[in-house]
């Protein structure tokens, strides 16, 4: 398994984990093209994961003023539920700890029990984003 850390000029690389988060958000959760992709790629911290040379994951975080939010984590359904994302999840909560007080992330439903293990808290009321329901959560310290 590896996990890269995107730069702005891994042009290839940051073109294979857009594609995945098209396939994972915009194919399969309908998802508009215009909400998955914004403003803010330039500016985020990417990461690639790949297994055996295949890239099967992507994930990002960004500043938002002096927090840290956590997005876009996408998995190719066939490698879902296998641990992979629990080590993207790791290896990007141990590149952000120390950066902010405050970490968060927007979790749909199904993905809350997963976001749980690796010490997320659910917060707040549940909300609607790209019509999808979702819970704030935060990284407990």
């Amino acid at each position: 398994m590896q996990i890269l850390r995107l730069m702005d000029s891994d042009f290839q690389e940051l073109k294979t984990a857009f594609s995945i988060r098209k396939k994972v958000f915009v194919e399969e959760q309908r998802v508009s093209e215009a909400d998955e992709f914004d403003e803010f790629e330039k500016e985020s911290q990417h990461y690639l994961l790949k297994i055996d040379g295949k890239p099967i994951a992507t994930a990002r975080w960004r500043f938002i003023g002096d927090k840290i939010k956590c997005e876009r984590f996408a998995m190719l359904s066939e490698y879902r539920n296998k641990g992979f994302g629990s080590e993207l999840l790791s290896e990007l909560i141990k590149d952000v700890k120390g950066k902010s007080d405050r970490v968060y992330l927007h979790a749909q439903l199904k993905a809350i029990p997963f976001y749980k293990r690796l010490g997320f808290i659910k917060v707040g009321d549940q909300f609607t984003e790209c019509e999808i329901e979702h819970y704030m959560m935060i990284l407990s310290k």
